[in-house]
């Protein structure tokens, strides 16, 4: 059994019985922000002959990185089976026959399913909204013998679930940065660089539980990080660590592992993991001293990679321009009746958002949507004195112009994740701001309005409090109220803080409150000795 890395999440895995392509990913997404690295765009004809003729293919999920709509509508035949995740809607599955696949195959959340003698696969899902469009999934891969997991960046609660196939013994995960945060917070630049550092380690802490919980062969960070070749979004590369960036590259996480006593895996496009009984062998497409390059000469490995795409860059931008249009209008037809059928999302998020469209001459439009009255109206005619936004984001007009123009349902899939963009807000994190922005169809809202009820409904009907678990010295209730991740697995005590590795959300050990958001308490006592 082979594993062959194409880049980000992109792997080939081959047995005897047959082949699996997942999340192959070659051209730059999110509004040409975010490239691969190293780069795969030079892979050899032999490869990409059997990634295009691989016998199934699975996308965990449709988030840019993972789902490259042209590359997957040029490449591949549209008749290869898909495999499903088994989230709560058939989106993905409509994705697909948009661009003119037409078989698939249903999965069911962490059953393994034969596909051929020799072959069988379990797909495990997270349904969050938070999670964007259905969720995310990661694929269990066995051969009958030998077992690979490819989390890449689904963040699963139950940390036995991907294990409870067999003994793993390749295991592919993220650990760096796949967000927006904090770099286009409006901050001082030492509070940047705390924030990117707390980021940086809660993203290693989190990978680390799954990498302990699956105790595989051989781990492979991948899944990131991206990089940055525009000259607008260059500075958001982590080179030599010192940077406010949380993208720390692949030698980052393998010095994590080594100082854990964990096998740690270096992997580039084109790179072979073979798995037998008796070794893991590693073959690089690379010599060991170019390989080596890439990562202890990474600036100029960059500078090199950018003036190879900068005509794409250039033509990109180019194609960005729009005339403008009434953006206010456009957007109330729009968000009104989705604010309507989202009341508690609504209530949730509180506070106005102020969305400014910022033109090539410095002018500014800005855009007022009121969530407690259900209204999209021009800013210019809104005493902020007495409706203060809560929330500021700043968009190029023409990127802005363009996300309305293709009715894009998810935000965070199209605008967000590019990092075009500068935010404001005046409280703490408010994560229905985020789910309202990757929920802008009748049906995602439909979703979202009913997480965020049962919520809340799961609050309220708590008439005995779940049993309590130790974290460090303290007794704290089991459940985050983020995602609900058990802080017995997840918990960390980091200093006066406890620490939710599974996102990064902080609590004042003395008193409970979240540091991260508002109105999401825990219940904490010092452990008595």
């Amino acid at each position: 059994m082979r594993a062959t890395s194409l880049g980000h999440a992109g792997i080939l895995i081959e047995c005897e019985a047959g082949s699996i392509l997942c999340d192959p990913w070659f051209e730059p997404a999110f509004l040409g922000s975010w490239f691969v690295f190293p780069r795969n765009d030079h892979l050899d004809a032999e490869l990409l002959h059997r990634i295009e003729h691989a016998d199934y293919l699975y996308v965990s999920h449709l988030h840019g990185d993972h789902h490259d709509a042209h590359w997957l509508a040029s490449h591949l035949r549209r008749d290869i089976p898909i495999l499903l995740p088994d989230y709560p809607t058939s989106e993905q599955q409509r994705e697909f026959e948009r661009l003119g696949f037409s078989q698939f195959i249903h999965t069911v959340d962490g059953e393994e399913q034969e596909l051929r003698d020799g072959l069988s696969v379990a797909i495990h899902v997270e349904t969050s909204i938070t999670d964007g469009p259905g969720g995310d999934s990661a694929i269990m891969v066995s051969d009958g013998v030998h077992r690979i997991v490819n989390q890449n960046d689904c963040r699963t609660h139950d940390l036995a679930a991907l294990r409870s196939h067999g003994p793993v013994d390749l295991h592919w995960l993220q650990y760096s940065g796949a967000i927006w945060y904090p770099m286009v917070y409006d901050l001082a630049e030492e509070e940047m660089a705390d924030l990117c550092r707390a980021k940086v380690e809660s993203q290693g802490n989190r990978a680390m539980k799954y990498v302990d919980a699956l105790d595989a062969r051989a781990v492979i960070p991948s899944a990131g990080p991206p990089v940055f070749l525009d000259d607008d979004l260059f500075g958001l590369n982590m080179i030599s660590g010192e940077e406010a960036s949380i993208f720390p590259d692949q030698r980052w996480f393998l010095d994590q592992l080594a100082a854990a006593g964990k096998n740690g895996v270096l992997a580039i496009p084109g790179t072979v993991v073979s798995v037998t009984p008796i070794e893991i062998a590693v073959d690089h497409p690379l010599s060991s001293q170019e390989v080596d390059k890439i990562f202890s000469n990474k600036l100029s490995y960059l500078e090199h990679y950018r003036s190879d795409w900068q005509q794409w860059i250039d033509d990109t931008h180019a194609a960005w321009k729009r005339k403008p249009t009434d953006l206010v209008a456009r957007l109330s037809a729009w968000w009104e009746p989705l604010m309507q059928k989202a009341p508690t999302v609504c209530n949730l998020i509180g506070d106005p958002i102020l969305i400014e469209a910022k033109h090539d001459d410095g002018s500014v439009l800005e855009i007022f949507v009121d969530v407690a009255q259900r209204k999209v109206v021009d800013g210019s005619t809104v005493d902020y004195t007495e409706s203060p936004p809560g929330f500021r984001f700043t968009f190029p007009r023409d990127l802005l112009e363009l996300t309305v123009d293709s009715g894009a349902v998810d935000w965070s899939n199209s605008l967000l994740l590019s990092c075009r963009f500068s935010a404001w807000r005046r409280g703490q994190y408010n994560e229905n701001v985020y789910n309202f922005l990757k929920s802008l169809s009748v049906e995602r809202i439909t979703r979202a309005e009913a997480e965020a009820r049962a919520k809340i409904a799961e609050a309220a009907s708590a008439d005995i409090p779940e049993t309590d678990v130790e974290v460090g010295n303290f007794i704290v209730q089991r459940r985050c109220p983020h995602r609900n991740a058990d802080f017995s697995v997840f918990g960390e005590i980091d200093g006066d803080d406890l620490v939710c590795t599974l996102h990064g959300w902080r609590f004042d050990t003395a008193t409970g409150q979240c540091r991260t958001s508002d109105d999401h308490p825990v219940r904490i006592k010092p452990r008595e000795i």
